[in-house]
């Protein structure tokens, strides 16, 4: 599953957010996403992917932002998984 979907079906699901809706320029705050959902997203997120989220990650303000960040974030697992023996 791409990151943008689970966004999609993370807002949907919890704060009933059109799917249509949540597109990359779309602001996070405008969806309503606040500081608290922004960490339950993340840790979805890290139980999802296996990935562990830095404690100093900046907040995104977008979906694009947040999609290309959990992106990054899949794809450093994967070739760290990838590497080890």
């Amino acid at each position: 599953m791409k990151a943008i979907e689970l966004i999609r079906e993370f807002l949907h699901e919890r704060l009933a957010a059109d799917p249509a809706a949540v597109v990359p320029e779309a602001a996070l705050a405008d969806l309503g996403v606040d500081s608290l959902m922004m960490l339950e997203l993340m840790f979805e997120f890290e139980d999802r992917f296996a990935i562990k989220l830095e404690s100093d990650l900046k907040a995104p303000q977008t979906v694009g932002e947040l999609a290309t960040l959990m992106e990054a974030l899949i794809a450093q697992q994967s070739a760290h998984s990838d590497s080890t023996p």
